[in-house]
């Protein structure tokens, strides 16, 4: 028997992002529903990175997403997530999105987009 303490799980980076490729993302979404359903799906991991931009097309923002982060993080039950990175194009969104999410103790950091 045989132990291995080198095996290294492949870290979970998700990105809702409805244009960019985001080639380091194990998973994407291009709206803000597919956000929702990513985070869902990922409701009991540990989520690495979590890329988010702000402006999703046409009407489409990541404020439903963002609403989620926050109401679980209300209840008690945030996600597990190393670091929130914001990389919108959209300063004033993005800050908003910063602020919203560092206030229920996100680790969150902006990023050019």
């Amino acid at each position: 028997m045989t132990h291995d303490s080198t095996v290294r799980r492949t870290p979970v980076i998700l990105g809702i992002d409805d244009l960019r490729a985001l080639p380091w993302a194990t998973r994407i979404a291009r709206t803000s529903r597919e956000g929702v359903q990513l985070l869902h799906e990922h409701r009991d991991c540990f989520v690495d990175e979590l890329w988010l931009d702000h402006d999703l097309g046409g009407d489409d923002s990541i404020l439903p997403v963002v609403t989620v982060l926050e109401e679980v993080a209300f209840h008690g039950r945030p996600f597990h997530i190393g670091t929130v990175v914001v990389h919108s194009a959209n300063p004033i969104g993005a800050e908003t999105v910063v602020r919203s999410l560092t206030r229920w103790n996100y680790r969150v950091r902006r990023a050019t987009a």
